[in-house]
């Protein structure tokens, strides 16, 4: 390996995955999330030796906060190849493959039992602090290549692997509600309550009869706005900073992403309406807590304030990865996006859909550190174009690169129909299955933008979350 400004190359690389192949450590999984289990699974059908760590005290911890949210795509989509195929093995049955599922009924249907298949190879409470390299910080060169790394957990106990599969997610690290990316002033001093509440059930009392001011145009917005709208006298204001909220509302009937259509058509009756007032140009710039509620100041780049008081802020303003956790390792990431360099340009939320965003895998994902890939929503960066299918072949591939096997890891294959994972067609289908009324106040079909754009970004968009 040489100090080349540009990186490492794919022949190094490959030549470590071979050689790491083996020895006798485990490669390291971070989050028991779909597409960390997904890896998983892939690891156990190669029979890779792997540690699965999750940070929460059950699988899929991050799933479980937006467990009552209704993903954008139906169960065939969400479950891996891999891991279905360990399922059936053990008597499992498939979920109807038509089904729009719940973050909780893909917790309960699939993804606990999955868990439960790799036994104590899957610890739960297991939050990873840091990685590096066995002796080596960040700068050291030399014989690098061959030492494992050292990945230390919040406990203090340090394990070593052989390589790196960070599937961690975003859903921890959302974006401020402050218009420039950085903090709202005073936005630490307010209570801000983060995408995806549980407006309907939990958290119904926190916002019944309550002026709530939602942030954000991606579709963890739109759900909570849709879901506020079923409450009865709850003022509701949405604030945008485009000059329309068109963006959001999407092509209706004719619109290419999952259930986005249906989910627009509502909201924007809504708004038609006077049921939910939109303010758009505002761009968040301070907070002040008055007798009357919180102030929320906007201060376009013109120069030009407005502001709106409420009682309650949701700021659906999407996630940002957060890769503290690698900064002793030799990372390349994208300026704008956060993804590593080759894949911005492919998920790109300016020139991509999450239904146009083309198959890529490990050759993608390498960073100039060999054997450490990040996975899932967390390879995105900021863009909100994820899909949980998009993960399963990402963490495909990048096993079979583990195992040796790359022609199969370069065989990338992304099965997204039109009809399938990005058509509004879905949302009416379940609608009808679920006993929904047609009318504004449907079901919540979006997924969170980590949604997935669950953007996904939502984290938990069209699948969701990694």
């Amino acid at each position: 390996m040489t100090d080349s400004c540009c990186g490492t190359t794919a022949i190094e690389i490959e030549q470590f995955a071979g050689a790491a192949q083996t020895g006798v450590l485990p490669v390291v999984v971070i989050g028991a999330g779909p597409v960390g289990l997904a890896a998983g699974a892939h690891l156990a059908e190669r029979g890779i030796d792997f540690l699965l760590l999750e940070a929460g005290d059950h699988v899929a911890a991050s799933v479980a906060q937006w467990g009552h949210v209704r993903v954008f795509s139906p169960w065939k989509y969400n479950i891996d190849a891999a891991a279905r195929r360990l399922l059936e093995a053990d008597g499992w049955t498939a979920p109807d493959g038509e089904w729009l599922p719940t973050g909780a009924e893909l917790i309960d249907d699939y993804l606990a039992p999955l868990a439960k298949l790799f036994g104590d190879k899957a610890r739960l409470g297991a939050k990873v602090t840091a990685i590096s390299r066995l002796g080596y910080d960040r700068v050291r060169t030399a014989g690098r290549d061959e030492v494992p790394f050292l990945v230390r957990l919040e406990s203090g106990e340090e394990l070593q692997a052989r390589a790196i599969v960070d599937a961690s997610g975003t859903y921890t690290s959302p974006n401020v509600l402050g218009a420039s990316g950085l903090p709202a002033h005073g936005e630490g001093a307010v209570f801000v309550d983060h995408a995806l509440p549980d407006v309907l059930g939990a958290d119904r009392d926190h916002y019944a009869g309550k002026h709530t001011l939602v942030v954000g145009a991606g579709h963890s917005a739109a759900t909570t706005l849709l879901a506020l709208a079923e409450l009865p006298d709850t003022p509701i204001t949405w604030a945008i900073r485009g000059g329309s909220a068109s963006r959001t509302y999407g092509g209706g009937d004719a619109d290419a992403l999952p259930a986005r259509g249906a989910l627009g058509t509502r909201l924007r009756a809504h708004v038609e309406l006077g049921r939910i007032t939109l303010l758009t140009g505002f761009f968040t710039h301070r907070l002040n807590a008055t007798e009357q509620g919180v102030e929320v100041v906007s201060r376009a780049p013109s120069g030009h304030e407005q502001s709106v008081i409420v009682d309650r802020i949701v700021s659906a303003t999407g996630y940002r990865p957060d890769h503290a956790i690698a900064t002793e390792l030799r990372l390349d990431l994208d300026p704008v996006l956060g993804s590593t360099r080759a894949l911005a340009p492919l998920i790109d939320p300016n020139q991509h859909s999450c239904g146009t965003v083309p198959a890529h895998g490990v050759d993608e994902l390498a960073h100039p550190e060999p054997g450490y890939y990040a996975v899932g929503v967390k390879s995105y960066g900021r863009a909100p174009t994820f899909l949980m299918a998009t993960g399963y072949e990402q963490v495909r591939s990048v096993v079979a690169a583990l195992a040796g096997d790359w022609e199969a890891a370069r065989d990338v294959q992304l099965d997204l129909p039109e009809t399938g994972v990005c058509s509004s067609n879905l949302a009416e289908a379940q609608e009808r299955r679920v006993g929904l009324g047609t009318g504004i106040s449907g079901g919540l079909l979006s997924a969170p933008l980590p949604l997935a754009t669950v953007g996904a970004s939502a984290e938990p968009g069209g699948g969701c979350c990694g």
